[in-house]
């Protein structure tokens, strides 16, 4: 009767870990945030403290990605940002949503996770006040990594690290969305031909920028040629790569038009209100 009982509980222990933990999403938070934020980005990820895997993660794991490729003020003393990755089905692709991350852009978090191996995964960065976001790319890889049991090696997640970091600082020059779509190209021509030697990754970099009319100083040649040198020595799941590539791609061709409609209509408005005015004093 008692090994009943006991085969029993445990079945009952078990069952309950499969209905109260959800293994497809992990949420990780900042360390450094209040009790009363942790339960904001709780609430904005619509997940529950008992129902959920929760780790946290400190600036002592982000600077063992950013140091050397970020500046002290980048970096901070202090982990602020938060995420919720859930794993989706084979094919589904990465989607990205940020809230209070002011530099890296969504797109740029999609770029990066592409690089560290990620795929099929809703993301979500977050902070409860506005930061810049360098920061959560560990957490994100962390999450996904405990979500999944894959081991993202070590190497992959401080290339993915200096990309953020890489065109977070391009973004400030040409645009986040210009920066993003650049290496983008540059990354899917990369992987196509395989590129290993320096000076052709460099030429690379030139010849792309020019076709899309980006002017790069001396310092952002040498910033994104060395980007891009240390990916191709990645041992890189090439189909994987270029599936996102082009799942980015879509994306920012959207965000782009998005952009010229937007553009459009406040053109259109401020035209009635000029014709408006001008009508008022004929």
């Amino acid at each position: 009767m008692k090994k009943y009982m006991s085969l029993l509980l445990a079945f009952m222990f078990l069952f309950n870990l499969m209905v109260f933990a959800d293994s497809s999403v992990v949420v990780t938070i900042g360390k450094d945030i209040s009790k009363d934020q942790r339960a904001q980005m709780l609430d904005l990820f619509k997940v529950e403290e008992n129902k959920t895997t929760i780790i946290e993660v400190n600036n002592e794991e982000e600077r063992q990605y950013l140091e050397g490729v970020a500046t002290e003020d980048q970096i901070g003393n202090m982990t602020l940002s938060s995420a919720y990755v859930e794993i989706l089905e084979e094919g589904s692709g990465i989607d990205v949503e940020i809230y209070n991350i002011n530099w890296v852009t969504k797109e740029m978090y999609q770029s990066a996770l592409i690089t560290a191996g990620v795929s099929d995964a809703k993301v979500i960065a977050a902070a409860p006040f506005p930061v810049t976001g360098t920061g959560a790319l560990t957490g994100i890889l962390k999450a996904f990594e405990l979500a999944t049991g894959k081991t993202i090696s070590e190497e992959q997640k401080k290339v993915a690290n200096e990309e953020v970091i890489t065109l977070g600082d391009l973004g400030e020059e040409i645009g986040p969305d210009q920066a993003t779509e650049l290496i983008r190209i540059v990354k899917e021509e990369l992987v196509k031909r395989d590129l290993k030697d320096p000076e052709d990754i460099k030429k690379l970099v030139i010849d792309i920028a020019g076709k899309l009319d980006i002017k790069l100083n001396a310092d952002n040649i040498t910033d994104l040629s060395g980007l891009m040198e240390n990916i191709s020595k990645l041992n890189l799941d090439t189909e994987q790569i270029k599936s996102g590539l082009k799942d980015l791609g879509q994306k920012l061709d959207d965000t782009i038009k998005n952009n010229e409609e937007v553009q459009t209509l406040l053109q259109k408005i401020f035209a009635a209100i000029k014709e408006f005015f001008q009508s008022l004093f004929k």
